[in-house]
């Protein structure tokens, strides 16, 4: 029999201007002039997050360039390159490191590529997203092999997040390649089924013509990346390109909300990426889709946040108080889920140059201390103050 596939309704809210957006209040939508240049407002970590520092233990067996794939509560999973098998599992309480994993190679059980893992605490389970081979291979927290399935004819999988006990949500990077086409009726961001990779729903974004961050100069093509996919507390929120504006979903009802949208452009094309969300504060970037390419440089991009209370947005900058000298954080990232707002690596060359300079405070000062040069990075978990 086959399998039915799910719909989602989509409910519309037409406003204008910028209007505050409660959590709890998913009938305003907020109107962002991405063409302005808004006030500065800088803001201070540790007034608005709850932070934990997590030095990754370091020795012969641990040596690694700190890519943090995954974090719950009792595991961290990290990998090193794209290209590197080896995956280590650390504690998340103490930073020490449990095991390495790789199992990189071209047989059926093997990963070629890391591109995304999930980590499945309840089942002590990973799911590694292989890009190259478009297969999804599951494995439990010792490298055993317990199941593998492919993705979805005509997609190719990237942003895979765990979405419920049964399934994960994922977005088809495929549009991507389809510049000024006509959409069709694809859907691009899905929820497939973590036992056999079946599409358990469609949720479909309203476009027409597909817009992707692809710039193309004769035989050269440059390109930047648009997280399509932003954890929000219990909800999700979807990213198109080509679309202006940005969706809530909301999973126990199906539905897509409109939560964020830009005024259209003129000139070249500004796109839209989310970051980290807390009660008060909405952070996000805007990137404009230029590029130099005889400098080598382009995308420009501004950091902005919407000020729920002040209803206002601002040109921000986040500093990290446990640094004497200012030291800006990334609130964009690398958001997480409903307990972990987001993290950050911060190298151990850099702090232990910091705390012999004597600018670090607190904990992380202590933790800087223990550090050589050559230690594995420290992970700064940011997380919703309670």
């Amino acid at each position: 029999m086959k399998k039915e596939i799910k719909t989602l309704t989509i409910l519309l809210f037409i406003t204008a201007g910028l209007v505050g957006c409660k959590q709890s209040d998913t009938n305003h939508l907020i109107t962002l002039d991405v063409t302005k240049s808004y006030p500065e407002k800088e803001l201070i970590l540790q007034d608005f997050m709850d932070v934990e520092y997590i030095p990754l233990e370091t020795n012969d067996e641990f040596v690694t360039q700190g890519v943090v794939m995954a974090i719950g509560s009792k595991y961290i999973i990290v990998k090193n390159g794209t290209r590197e098998g080896d995956i280590y599992v650390f504690d998340r309480e103490t930073g020490k490191g449990l095991r390495k994993i790789n199992r990189k190679g071209k047989g059926p059980e093997e990963y070629i590529h890391i591109t995304d893992i999930v980590l499945e605490e309840e089942n002590n389970e990973i799911f590694i997203n292989c890009f190259s081979t478009k297969k999804i291979l599951v494995y439990d927290l010792f490298g055993n092999f317990k199941r593998s399935f492919n993705h979805a004819e005509d997609t190719r999988y990237v942003n895979v997040f765990n979405y419920d006990t049964d399934n994960l949500i994922c977005y088809n990077e495929l549009m991507l390649y389809k510049d000024g086409e006509n959409r069709g009726s694809e859907s691009y961001h899905m929820i497939i089924s973590k036992q056999d990779g079946s599409v358990t729903r469609n949720i479909s974004i309203p476009f027409d013509v597909i817009k992707t961050p692809f710039i193309h100069d004769g035989e050269r093509t440059v390109s930047t990346f648009v997280s399509p996919i932003i954890p929000y507390q219990n909800t999700w929120l979807l990213v198109e390109t080509s679309s202006d504006t940005v969706y809530n979903y909301i999973p126990k009802e199906n539905k897509l909300i409109p939560f964020l949208a830009k005024k259209p452009t003129v000139d070249s094309e500004i796109f839209l990426t989310m970051g980290t969300l807390t009660d008060r504060y909405y952070f996000f970037i805007t990137m404009k889709k230029e590029f130099d390419f005889t400098k080598g440089r382009g995308f420009p991009i501004s950091d902005l946040m919407y000020d729920r209370q002040e209803n206002a947005v601002y040109d921000r900058t986040v500093i990290n108080g446990d640094f004497v000298k200012r030291k800006k954080v990334d609130m964009t990232s690398h958001p997480v889920n409903s307990e972990i707002a987001a993290f950050q690596n911060l190298e151990a060359y850099q702090l232990v140059e910091s705390y012999k300079k004597d600018e670090l405070k607190g904990h992380l000062k202590e933790i800087a201390a223990k550090l050589k040069e050559g230690s594995n990075p420290v992970i700064m978990v940011m997380k919703y103050k309670k």
